[in-house]
């Protein structure tokens, strides 16, 4: 037996040690702020501070003058209103454009708490909550990353906050008074903890039950072989229909048998808010209903955007901040094949942009080999992709969308063209990476899977070579 078996061998019989109370953990991840503000370069810190709050200033000016209905968050108390006051959940319609309910009745019942406050009152704590959110997802897009140096995470989450609202699913979010930010940081949390924490899988389920896409999620952690926290998804996931059932059966007999499957609820398909392909296929086809083209269509990316999730997943050993490409993939995937993805719904725009930032810091010292694509090009072209407001254009032109030239529809469907151009860029990263290693371009059985998450990346970061 060699020393290093003997190392591992030694490793392995050493006894977990036992998980600190659960107020001492609270207390700790309540002081993780703070800690993180006092280990961050002072100078830099207070210049990021004070550009973050003129963008924010300048925000707030540019929102006042701009009509904010914030028209979601009045339709999520007016669920949460039905269920306390027990009338009809799904024949509700609220604003001037008759809005429904459209998410799960568990999603009903955690909006009872915005019934609390009047109107003006709950713009203000929505738009504070998901200023918040947003420097927790930064948060966890840098965890989930590795990158950059851990004292230096605290300046971009407050450049991340600062100038993020300008990205426009994120204006977009804060505009409407989504909770596309919430959903993000309930994923991005359970997927930065490690493997074998047995609670991981909860926070997918419940974002899962409030809205059904991250479900895709659950399916990410099976095919890349955690089986046990994807069935923990799935199972607190049925908790959350169990729930609905209990408390409001009639609403959930009536959105699992009915409402899910009308699509009229939701929105029309062709509209450019819609950044899904089902709604770029029906731009592109003129016509309103894409059908069988663009479901095909969709069904072949899920399973090529699922196949290079898992790909960069089980490329550990020789793709740096593998997790982080598996993650982001399989989100692109999930608003990609979406019937309806609202420009909101890109929210994932955040980690995205903070991987490409770090493939980007990374690019001059990698060696040749392994140099397919420009990171610097592609992170500041998706920047300016989600900048851009491109689709917001041709709004005004209403049904005249559907008669406009291939050509033209381009800005019309700038996500969707983005989300498939990163797949397409992310399999050209794994196949380099690979190839300069002279590994496999597929993982043969028995072979393992060394590494992959954020720890073994930022592990990997330290060597130039491996980037």
């Amino acid at each position: 037996m060699t020393a290093v078996q003997d190392e591992r061998r030694a490793v392995r019989t050493v006894p977990e040690p036992s998980p600190a109370p659960l107020s001492d953990r609270l207390r700790f991840a309540l002081g993780a702020p703070v800690r993180a503000l006092r280990e961050a370069p002072r100078r830099p810190l207070i210049v990021a501070s004070a550009l973050a709050l003129l963008s924010l200033v300048a925000y707030a000016v540019v929102r006042h003058f701009v009509h904010t209905s914030m028209v979601d968050m009045i339709v999520y108390r007016a669920e949460g209103a039905a269920v306390a006051n027990g009338t009809d959940l799904y024949a509700l319609r609220v604003t001037e454009w008759n809005l429904p309910a459209t998410y799960p009745p568990f999603a009903a019942m955690m909006f009872v708490p915005t019934t609390w406050l009047p109107v003006p009152a709950l713009r203000v704590v929505i738009t504070l909550g998901n200023l918040a959110l947003l420097a927790v997802l930064a948060h966890l897009s840098f965890k989930l990353v590795g990158w950059p140096r851990r004292e230096l995470r605290a300046i971009g989450v407050v450049l991340v906050t600062g100038f993020g609202v300008w990205l426009e699913p994120v204006f977009t979010t804060l505009r409407y008074g989504q909770i596309n930010l919430a959903l993000a940081c309930l994923i991005l949390w359970d997927l930065t903890r490690p493997d074998g924490r047995r609670g991981k899988g909860v926070a997918i389920g419940i974002a899962a039950g409030l809205k059904l896409t991250p479900g895709l999620f659950a399916v990410y952690l099976l095919i890349t072989g955690r089986v046990r926290a994807a069935f923990t998804a799935g199972l607190t996931f049925l908790g959350t229909f169990l729930i609905g059932a209990l408390f409001l059966p009639d609403a959930t007999w009536g959105f699992w048998t009915k409402y899910l499957y009308d699509s009229s609820r939701v929105g029309k398909t062709e509209i450019v808010d819609n950044q899904s392909l089902r709604g770029a296929f029906a731009r592109l086809l003129h016509t309103t209903e894409p059908g069988l083209t663009a479901t095909l269509g969709a069904a072949l990316v899920a399973l090529a955007g699922l196949a290079v999730a898992a790909w960069a997943y089980r490329s550990g050993r020789w793709l740096p901040r593998s997790e982080a490409w598996g993650v982001c993939c399989a989100a692109v995937t999930a608003v990609l094949i979406s019937p309806i993805s609202w420009t909101h719904h890109w929210i994932w725009c955040v980690p995205v942009l903070v991987l490409l930032a770090s493939e980007a810091s990374v690019e001059r010292v990698r060696p040749d080999a392994v140099r397919r694509v420009r990171w610097r090009a592609v992170f500041w072209a998706t920047l300016l992709a989600f900048l851009s407001f491109a689709m917001w254009l041709a709004k005004p032109l209403g049904p005249a969308v559907l008669h406009m030239s291939a050509l033209r529809q381009l800005p019309t469907s700038v996500y969707p063209w983005v989300g498939l151009c990163f797949l397409l860029a992310a399999a050209v990263r794994i196949r380099a990476r690979r190839r300069s290693a002279g590994a496999p371009l597929v993982r043969l059985p028995g072979q393992r899977r060394d590494g992959g998450g954020p720890d073994a990346a930022r592990g990997r970061q330290q060597a130039p070579a491996a980037r």
